[in-house]
């Protein structure tokens, strides 16, 4: 959690790499609970807007929401939470979840929609909101910096590939 703004409005930070495993014999009692627990943390401190930053990177599948989850929380967030919700921010977005979110975009509000934003890098997400007040875990900074080593090495090889290179030259 952090703030963001001249007012201080909320960062509400979620890693999901914490989740439970879905192999959990409880796992639907904890989803549950983990739920009420964060919206009663919200109404608490949500008085204004607020931001989600929803980090997805290394969440192995087994740990990432499932979509009933996931409707049943929209649906349960009270009219007020969701009014003063000014984006909901999705860092290292899965094809799941891209996925995910373009199968329920009809079901869900284009207000709500068009909260959504999909940040690739921790370098993209600095440009939106104050890094200093928000805690990025260690796991998440590691596999930001493995993808855009990644990513430099296939942009490398690309360029110094005889055809890529004749490609861009044209």
């Amino acid at each position: 959690t952090g703030y963001y703004g001249d007012g201080l409005n909320a960062i509400i930070v979620f890693a999901a790499c914490f989740l439970p495993d879905s192999s959990r014999t409880d796992y639907n009692y904890v989803m549950e609970n983990l739920f009420l627990y964060v919206i009663s943390t919200l109404e608490l401190m949500v008085a204004e807007d607020y931001m989600i930053v929803y980090l997805n990177g290394a969440t192995p599948r087994r740990r990432m929401p499932g979509l009933g989850w996931m409707k049943k929380c929209y649906q349960m967030i009270d009219r007020r939470l969701r009014k003063n919700l000014k984006s909901f921010v999705i860092v290292h977005p899965s094809w799941f979840i891209r996925t995910i979110l373009a199968v329920t975009r009809p079901f869900i509000s284009s207000k709500f929609s068009s909260k959504i934003q999909y940040v690739n890098t921790l370098a993209e997400l600095r440009e939106m909101i104050p890094m200093e007040y928000v805690h990025i875990p260690d796991s998440i900074v590691k596999y930001d910096e493995e993808k855009c080593i990644k990513r430099r090495m296939r942009t490398s090889c690309l360029s110094n590939d005889p055809e890529m290179a004749s490609v861009e030259q044209e």
